[in-house]
């Protein structure tokens, strides 16, 4: 601002002593300024300090008066004054840049066009657990599921481990200080919020005192910058003002970081030639020459980088940046989950009926470990609360909460926008899908309206509007609300009639559904949740609840396709050529039919099955009801085989969002970790012969649940246990089902 450059001025000019502000005059009047016009002399002659400062801003405006008079300093020999001067701007500047930083990130808006206003991001915001992924794991390149999957893979040492955000950057065990972190979560789970958070808190002096600079690169914008565009021109796109002191900043590149949020949304190629890579902070070239010579350290190599990312993109990741700590944001932990009810809903007595329903409903509360989860839910309980009856039964699939969600925003229209809301729906789904198909989330304006899509009223309901700047003007581009809104139209894009439609789409992908299964075999990462939402979409009260709502018909036409594509998804090629019988050897395969909920579906398309196999997976409390589910509707289940799988349960430490069951729980009316699979096990009156849970981390609190199944399933003849740290109550308890008359065990490992 003009006035605090003015103080600046004013402030050197009366450090000069009368001699030198005589100099000082005279070279602003006669000197050479770098192509900037003189002051003329008489109007200079008898200035004092505050008519100097009035005509330097009058005459250059206020940074290029800053500008000018460090270029006077220089000239008359005054260096001290322009190394002060030079100084005091960047404070200054820095302090402005701080308090810009602190309104622009101290609000979001909610992302539900109901409520509409902005809600602090200090007063939304609640913890997430974030813990250390040590640069020598194996990377995950798999995409981790949102919506009630286990967040991440990791090391059992490392489940109960977890580090502040502002702990980042800090010294490891061996005194090295990382440069560049990878901050990895799946879709939903916090990732931009956390980044928010970051620069808020940075700004508010709370974290990361070690950088002067903070700059926040959202990866969604530059798939949009396609003119040339220089590291200067990408740092000064995220100050408050057109001309930062960019010579100061970058004289000191150790104390910049660069908040990368979003990489996986790059599309560009990272495959350059070191060649093509600049170093020059000033050089102008391509966006994606700039991005990359900042990732592979080529461009401004002392500063630091913080990249958020989703797993499928590591890969990408790992061929352009030598990543030096990797940590990865889990979500929510029990405590987190119920403030943030707390935190959505301000009324104390609403959040607690809501967190109570939700807390009686256990799907939907594991559900809510994902934030983006938690957050659909709160809404929806929010207009249910607001209902005569208030919380009525909600849906416990995560198709079913989308519905229920689109429902809400549906019923806000007006009688008029709502007759037209069919044809509408049908052609986002074409543009969500081809959108997933080319593994795009930001869509320009030109391309939504190529989809007839321009119903201002209607579209921000479903639609997020961004403003990115473009060369010298503004675009408006569109996204879904969140990539996992883009998958669920996806997947209704394949169960929509057309009922005639004249319209022709642009560039329609294909609706032969087989094309997106053997697409989704071959990469088993960017199609994965819109294979889950095909399944849940095929659940007859889910589609008659949509078609109820969207006034659209849906066919079940995929039926028998989707139930073949999972039955030979699992086989062998051994097996489809022998015909033998096959064993589900993936997880998702339970995921896909718990969505379905149709448990005669279910049984049909496990038929051919005879067993489970599944190795070293770390199932959290979703995956354990996916799996229940599935074995308990399994009719010729012969053989469960969950070797070195570890069955993670809540904990009420507010820090960690799981523990492995390996310390001592051994309290009187402990739920054991196992006792889902068990209670499965009991009522799914299959003929299960050999279960195998060796190295499971299973304790004493599980043989109790052990020792049930025996007596129930008289056909169990061998029982693997090995590697366990049972205990001798834990044995004396597993004797009380093995004395049972109806126990038929033989084996016993």
């Amino acid at each position: 601002p003009q006035g605090t450059a003015g103080e600046l001025l004013l402030r050197a000019l009366e450090d000069l002593s009368e001699l030198d502000f005589k100099k000082f005059r005279d070279a602003l009047a006669h000197g050479d300024l770098q192509g900037r016009c003189c002051i003329p002399w008489g109007r200079l002659e008898k200035a004092d300090w505050m008519d100097t400062k009035n005509l330097m801003l009058d005459f250059y405006g206020g940074e290029a008066a800053l500008d000018v008079a460090i270029a006077v300093f220089e000239r008359i020999q005054l260096r001290n004054a322009a190394a002060l001067l030079r100084e005091s701007r960047e404070k200054d500047y820095r302090r402005n840049y701080k308090k810009a930083i602190r309104q622009a990130y101290s609000c979001i808006k909610d992302q539900n066009a109901r409520v509409g206003d902005n809600v602090s991001l200090n007063a939304r915001y609640s913890k997430l657990v974030i813990v250390n992924k040590h640069r020598d794991e194996e990377q995950r390149e798999h995409e981790i599921m949102a919506m009630g999957r286990r967040h991440a893979e990791i090391m059992k040492e490392q489940a109960s481990s977890s580090i502040a955000v502002g702990e980042l950057f800090k010294p490891g065990p061996d005194g090295w200080t990382p440069k560049v972190v990878v901050l990895l979560g799946a879709a939903g789970v916090g990732k931009t919020m956390t980044a928010r958070k970051i620069m808020l808190d940075w700004a508010s002096d709370k974290v990361f005192a070690e950088f002067d600079y903070v700059f926040y690169i959202h990866c969604r914008e530059g798939n949009l910058l396609t003119s040339q565009a220089s590291m200067t021109d990408l740092i000064t796109q995220c100050c408050p003002s057109s001309s930062p002191p960019l010579t100061e900043m970058l004289g000191q590149p150790e104390r910049l970081l660069f908040v990368i949020d979003g990489f996986d949304e790059l599309r560009f190629s990272f495959d350059r030639p070191q060649s093509e890579l600049c170093s020059q902070a000033w050089e102008k070239r391509p966006v994606e020459i700039t991005l990359s010579s900042l990732f592979r350290r080529r461009l401004l190599p002392e500063s630091s980088l913080l990249v958020t990312t989703r797993p499928a993109a590591l890969q990408k990741l790992g061929k352009c940046l030598e990543c030096e700590r990797y940590a990865e944001i889990l979500g929510f932990s029990e405590a987190e989950r119920k403030e943030y009810f707390h935190r959505f809903f301000e009324n104390a007595e609403q959040a607690a009926a809501a967190f109570q329903f939700v807390r009686g409903n256990e799907t939907l509360f594991t559900m809510c470990l994902v934030p983006i989860v938690c957050w659909i839910v709160c809404t929806v309980m929010k207009q249910q609360l607001g209902r005569t009856g208030g919380l009525a039964q909600s849906p416990k699939t995560t198709t079913g909460i989308y519905i229920l969600y689109l429902s809400a925003l549906l019923r806000s229209l007006s009688g008029q926008l709502k007759r037209g809301m069919p044809g509408v729906l049908r052609r986002l789904c074409c543009l969500a899908a081809d959108g997933i198909w080319k593994q795009k989330v930001l869509f320009e304006e030109k391309e939504v309206q190529g989809y007839a899509l321009d119903q201002r009223e209607a579209l921000p309901l479903l639609l997020n509007e961004h403003l990115f700047q473009k060369d010298i003007s503004c675009v408006s581009t569109y996204s879904f609300i969140h990539l996992s809104f883009q998958e669920f139209f996806a997947a209704l894009f394949y169960l929509l009639e057309d009922e005639g439609e004249a319209w022709e789409p642009p560039a329609s992908p294909t609706r032969d559904v087989k094309k997106l299964l053997d697409s989704y075999d071959n990469s088993r990462n960017y199609f994965m949740l819109t294979v889950r939402f095909l399944f849940g979409l095929l659940n007859k009260e889910r589609r008659r609840e949509l078609e109820e709502e969207m006034g659209c018909k849906i066919a079940p036409r995929i039926t028998q396709e989707l139930l073949a594509w999972l039955q030979n998804s699992q086989k062998t090629a051994l097996a489809l050529l022998t015909q033998e019988t096959a064993v589900i050897r993936e997880l998702e395969v339970c995921h896909c039919l718990y969505e379905l909920q149709d448990e005669h579906f279910v049984a049909a398309a496990l038929d051919p099955f005879t067993g489970v196999y599944l190795r070293g997976l770390n199932l959290n409390r979703f995956d354990q009801m996916v799996l229940s589910f599935s074995v308990k509707n399994f009719p010729k289940l012969e053989s469960l085989d969950l070797g070195h799988c570890s069955f993670l349960s809540r904990t009420r430490n507010r820090m960690h969002l799981f523990f492995v069951f390996r310390e001592k729980q051994q309290e009187e009316g402990q739920q054991s970790p196992i006792h889902l699979l068990c209670q499965a096990l009991e009522k799914s009156g299959c003929k299960l012969k050999t279960l195998r849970l060796w190295r499971c981390c299973l304790t004493e609190v599980s043989c109790g649940a052990l020792a049930a199944v025996l007596p129930a399933s008289p056909s169990l003849t061998e029982l693997h246990l090995g590697d366990n740290e049972l205990g001798d109550g834990g044995v004396r308890r597993l004797s009380e089902g093995l004395r049972d008359p109806a126990c038929r065990l033989q084996t016993l490992r």
